[in-house]
This record gives structure tokens, sequence and C-alpha cells, in this order.
């Protein structure tokens, strides 16, 4: 049953992503991105699985944030 499988979970890796530059002057789309990766203020920190998903909304906006790992 092709349909039935599921990607192997990874061992739940996290990534501390922070805001360190204002979301002043970034275009609309990128800072709905900051926003739905629970970002409002600078340095401003938040812990998301390290998932794609997660990683792609990184790679929009990396100029603004610092991304690490958390052990």
């Amino acid at each position: 049953m092709a349909w039935a499988r599921r990607r192997r979970s990874v061992a739940s890796k996290k990534l501390k992503v922070t805001l360190k530059r204002s979301m002043i002057g970034l275009s609309p789309k990128q800072e709905a991105t900051v926003k739905a990766l629970g970002l409002r203020r600078m340095n401003q920190q938040v812990t998301h699985e390290d998932t794609a998903t997660v990683r792609g909304m990184i790679a929009k906006v990396p100029h603004v944030l610092q991304v690490s790992h958390e052990a």
C-alpha cells in the first residue's frame, strides 16, 4: 500500500529562530512569513521543529533571521 506510507520523522530536532532585523521595509509577503513563524519583535526567539515547511519559511527571509540548532 504505497498510499499508506508516511515520511519518517526525524528525531524531533529543533531550530531556534531569532528576529535580528526590523520588519520595516519588508514586502507584505515577507512580513507575513515572519509573523507566521511567531516573531513580532526584534530579538524575539521562538523554537520550531526542524521540518521542510519551517526551513522553507526561513529561506524566504534569511536576511532578517538568525537560526541556530537547539540541543
